[in-house]
């Protein structure tokens, strides 16, 4: 029943807006208001429909891709067969960059990929968690975000694939207005893994980056200042803060509990790609035992939202499985509000060692098997 009403309500809105998932889009965002909030969070965790939900799900960041409109993230995913084989009550979470919503033809702004992503969720009833940009610029601009870009370059326009279109401030208010009314939408990710950082002689992998001592103000003043644009345009809906989690600069030891403070962060992440045995990673300052302590006392939701294991040549998939299937329960246990599996992709490469999962890989059942809502 609750999927032929979230259907129905997304065909009113389509009707009442405009938009349509398999035609383009360059028209203003909607004005429609913000849907009701289906995901809230307590300080236990989070609840679906006012129920305890421990989700379990993918990160599937390539959905909105579509070759024939934008220049991609990945591969083309067939949107209906994901969604249609997803278990119930499963997460996903994915890429919403503006790149995604530039047709790469005209430049122009079109939006048909991303309504398609929302639409099929809709339709098969699936919880989605966009995420609005990515710290490292992939499938983006390509540049990685450093301390000025929070302080203010995130309200600049700055170009494309060579085209200017609109700055990030703008990008969230279109965003977060065009698609505030979809009933399947849990809410909303600033920024995947912010880093308020210094790339140095030009360079911005780990060794060349340096930390500002104002980092972690910074941090806090751009999640006050751009969630507070989320808030206002849909004051429903959950505001994730994308943390790595694992001691990034601007979030170091206590800086995490400092900037997850703001009243516009409501639920924390902390992302596990941990080699080790151990289930909940890291040190005893930027380590997942002392992230779930930070957020218990914050009162706020912490989901590990991204967690990943190699397989393939290096191993089999039915290793992974029963090693996250551990790392799921001894993360519970301690009181983690979910887990994300990093990342479905519809064109596996088994022959190689990637953190790929396939349609057929058995985390499938294992989402099934872990998701409890009640």
């Amino acid at each position: 029943m609750a999927q032929v009403r979230f259907a129905a309500v997304w065909t009113a809105a389509l009707l009442v807006t405009g938009l349509c998932a398999c035609a383009d889009d360059s028209k203003a965002p909607p004005s429609t208001p913000s849907a009701d909030a289906v995901v809230s969070a307590s300080p236990t965790g989070l609840r679906l429909r006012d129920k305890p939900w421990w989700p379990v799900g993918f990160n599937a960041p390539q959905l909105a891709t579509n070759w024939s409109v934008n220049f991609g993230c990945g591969a083309q995913t067939d949107l209906d067969r994901y969604f249609g084989a997803l278990p119930r009550n499963s997460l996903t979470r994915f890429n919403l960059f503006q790149a995604l919503a530039v047709n790469k033809e005209t430049g122009a702004m079109d939006y048909s990929p991303a309504d398609a992503v929302f639409a099929a969720a809709a339709k098969h009833d699936q919880l989605v968690l966009p995420v609005l940009s990515p710290q490292d610029g992939g499938c983006a601009d390509e540049q990685f975000k450093q301390r000025q870009w929070y302080v203010d370059g995130w309200k600049i326009v700055t170009p494309i694939h060579g085209r200017a279109v609109m700055s990030f401030q703008e990008w969230v208010r279109t965003a977060v207005g065009r698609w505030r009314h979809v009933p399947v939408l849990a809410g909303w990710e600033l920024v995947g893994e912010p880093e308020p950082s210094n790339c140095t002689g030009g360079h911005c992998d780990l060794p060349a980056r340096t930390c500002p001592a104002d980092a972690a103000q910074v941090l806090r003043t751009f999640m006050d200042d751009a969630g507070a644009i989320v808030r206002a345009l849909d004051p429903k809906r959950l505001i994730f803060a994308g943390y790595a989690g694992g001691g990034q600069c601007g979030t170091q030891g206590d800086e995490f509990r400092y900037v997850s403070e703001s009243p516009q962060v409501d639920v924390v992440e902390y992302h596990d790609y941990s080699t080790t045995d151990s289930s909940l990673p890291g040190d005893q300052w930027n380590g997942l035992a002392v992230r779930l302590q930070q957020a218990a006392a914050l009162r706020k939701p912490l989901l590990v939202a991204e967690i990943g294991e190699k397989a393939g040549s290096c191993g089999s998939v039915a290793t992974r499985r029963a090693h996250l299937d551990a790392e799921l329960v001894a993360q519970r246990n301690a009181g983690s509000a979910g887990a994300l599996f990093w990342a479905f992709v519809p064109d596996p490469r088994p022959d190689q060692c990637t953190f790929d999962i396939g349609p057929d890989d058995p985390l499938w059942a294992l989402v099934a098997e872990r998701t409890t809502v009640g």
